[in-house]
């Protein structure tokens, strides 16, 4: 399998010899404190295996689409590639980065409210045809730019009276729908489907119910019209936990088939992100600064313990990006070189090197007193912390492991990696 062009070669180390993710971060942390402590990634691409393996044991009938700009490490793209998801793309660079790991233009999803003219032609030039749309000025765009397009209709989803005021909402209302399908049959444009969100926020089974239902009447809005719809996909912000995805199968398998049963012909794409890669990836930072405020009385201020501010070597412009889309941080351990034994803990903030009122990581938690040059882990850290623009000055370097068992399956499933990835190089990890 072709690699990309402007990245190296990289390793994954495989986890001989009962060495575990632990020792791997002990590993670099040690080397960091011999070099310039830079943050750093690892990343244990087994994750991704079991991950596509359970969401097949549980939603068999829907084939998986990686969202890209989730997670566009060139390890974890190749492995899903090799898994045979599909990849969902919001730009011209991203469709290049999934058509070079020699994905089929058919398996591509171009998504994104509004597209660029010529993001749109360069779909068109590489046989990308499969594009979301949810509004008339997008249908005029592809209709002058890719008028051989397969679209599919971006319905918005109702959640909660909490949810809505939150003022996020994806796609077009259903009441427009008819008209955008009549403006698409106008300008000669071929109608595939439709999409949904449900954001994993909304705990309201019903999204789920107005969401099938909604997408079913636009297919019978769109079949009345003369289109052969055949394309219903699911966009949610599932993050990874099974008990999560528990619920999201016993919330839609029932409405899928009754509105979309498997006699109908239509192909149910499910669109993910974080859930393939968040509990891939762990992220180790450095402490570089700390203040000291005066005691405040509140619930984080017990016993008048003072409340300390600690900056880290990243924040939220750079792998803690995920916090500007209001995702929550995991709270951090500290790493165990820093840990005393019964030692007390106050309350704490966390904070990026800027200085900037936007860079806080962590808003409150309970830590025991750091000083600069100690360490702190986030694990879950994979989703939305590579591959977006970031004002650091360079990026986190990943390092990439695999443990014999997570190995030996991928191969069995026909994935190998020393073989097919020319760019990944499989050696033992030296403890």
């Amino acid at each position: 399998m072709k690699g990309l062009s402007d990245e190296p070669n990289y390793i994954i180390d495989v986890l001989e010899g009962g060495v575990t993710l632990a020792d791997v971060i002990d590993d670099h942390i040690y080397e960091q404190e011999l070099a310039e402590r830079n943050a750093f990634f690892v990343a244990d691409l087994g994750v991704l295996m079991r991950q596509h393996a359970l969401w097949q044991t549980h939603m068999p009938r829907v084939r998986p689409f990686y969202t890209l700009t989730c997670n566009s490490s060139p390890a974890v793209l190749q492995v899903l590639a090799a898994l045979g998801t599909g990849f969902v793309c919001a730009n011209k660079s991203e469709l290049a980065q999934a058509l070079s790991l020699g994905v089929d233009p058919e398996n591509i999803i171009y998504s994104g409210a509004y597209k660029q003219l010529s993001h749109i032609k360069h779909a068109a030039k590489t046989a990308v045809d499969l594009l979301v749309c949810d509004g008339e000025m997008e249908l005029r765009k592809i209709a002058r730019c890719h008028p051989g397009a397969r679209l599919l209709l971006q319905v918005a989803t109702a959640c909660s009276q909490e949810e809505e005021d939150t003022g996020l909402t994806f796609g077009c209302s259903l009441k427009s729908c008819r008209h955008l399908l009549q403006c698409a049959k106008l300008l000669g444009l071929q109608v595939v489907g439709a999409k949904f969100h449900v954001p994993v926020a909304c705990s309201d089974p019903l999204a789920y119910h107005h969401a099938v239902s909604d997408a079913r009447c636009v297919f019978d809005m769109g079949e009345e019209l003369g289109f052969n719809m055949t394309v219903l996909d699911i966009s949610t912000g599932l993050s990874g936990p099974e008990i999560q995805l528990e619920q999201i199968e016993a919330a839609i398998q029932p409405l899928l088939d009754v509105y979309f049963p498997p006699l109908s012909g239509v192909d149910v794409v499910a669109e993910l992100g974080s859930y393939y890669v968040s509990s891939a990836f762990t992220l180790a930072v450095n402490v570089i600064g700390k203040e000291v405020l005066p005691h405040r009385a509140g619930e984080w201020s017990p016993n008048g313990k003072p409340e300390f501010l600690y900056y880290l070597n990243d924040g939220v412009y750079g792998s803690f990006g995920s916090k500007l889309l209001d995702d929550t941080i995991p709270e951090p351990l500290v790493h165990k070189e820093s840990l005393r034994s019964e030692e007390a803990v106050f309350p704490s903030s966390l904070w990026g090197p800027s200085c900037d009122e936007l860079d806080q990581v962590v808003e409150r938690c309970l830590l025991p007193e750091l000083n600069a040059g100690d360490w702190l882990v986030f694990s879950n850290m994979g989703a939305n912390s590579l591959g977006r623009s970031c004002t650091a000055a360079e990026k986190p370097p990943v390092y990439h492991v695999i443990s014999p068992d997570d190995l030996y399956e991928m191969q069995e499933a026909g994935i190998a990696l020393d073989t097919n990835m020319k760019d990944l190089l499989l050696v033992p990890y030296c403890h």
